[in-house]
């Protein structure tokens, strides 16, 4: 018996679709693995769409920190996923970044097209907001998932341990209220994110300057 991997890819009607969600904090590569596990399918003539919603770029685009990327279809909140499929004449699977933005809606659409149309859904995202508190597309995909995979590239907080949690840093300052989505980046820009250990992530220390304690 053959063994899979992440990134195998495993021609139609071999098996029964699946519903797979992987998760992590910022710069654990998910959108590297999603491009990735994109090559692999078509190499092997599997047919499959890529997807995005809010990426990093600004655009319709699943882009990487490492320099990769690719064009993609923005997944607007009107969009139905069960119709854009099912009006191409075969799609084999679905690589979906950035799935903790989807409506809970198109999550459910994701399952019916694995349980009702035999395709492959592969899921990307983040699991908690900059507040700690989980995205209800990511809660849904947790609930739905046949698989549920934490990506084990490891992130460190600015202490050594591993980061679990993505802070928003507004002006210097890490914010505790506002929108659950504003696009940002982990570069300096005034309005960043930056992933947290637990224990930093709760007390708001963010280690910069010379004199940051644990």
């Amino acid at each position: 018996m053959t063994e899979l991997s992440a990134l195998s890819a495993v021609p139609s009607g071999a098996r029964d679709a699946v519903l797979k969600f992987y998760f992590g904090p910022m710069d654990c590569g998910k959108s590297t693995l999603a491009l990735q596990m994109n090559y692999n399918h078509g190499r092997q003539g599997r047919r499959g769409l890529v997807l995005t919603k809010h990426d990093r770029s600004g655009g319709p685009k699943v882009t990487s920190r490492i320099g990769l990327g690719l064009q993609a279809i923005e997944v607007e909140d009107s969009l139905d996923l069960v119709r854009l499929v099912t009006a191409k004449d075969r799609i084999d699977y679905l690589i979906c970044d950035e799935a903790c933005f989807y409506s809970v809606e198109q999550i459910e659409q994701l399952a019916d097209l694995v349980d009702d149309h035999g395709v492959d859904v592969y899921a990307f995202g983040l699991a908690s907001d900059f507040r700690s508190v989980m995205f209800p597309a990511a809660q849904r995909l947790f609930e739905l998932a046949d698989e549920v995979c934490r990506l084990q590239v490891e992130v460190l907080c600015w202490c050594g341990r591993p980061g679990q949690l993505n802070a928003r840093i507004v002006g210097g300052s890490m914010a505790r209220t506002g929108e659950q989505v504003v696009i940002g980046d982990t570069d300096a820009s005034r309005v960043r994110y930056q992933v947290l250990c637990r224990r930093h992530h709760r007390s708001g220390r963010l280690g910069e300057g010379p004199h940051a304690s644990l």
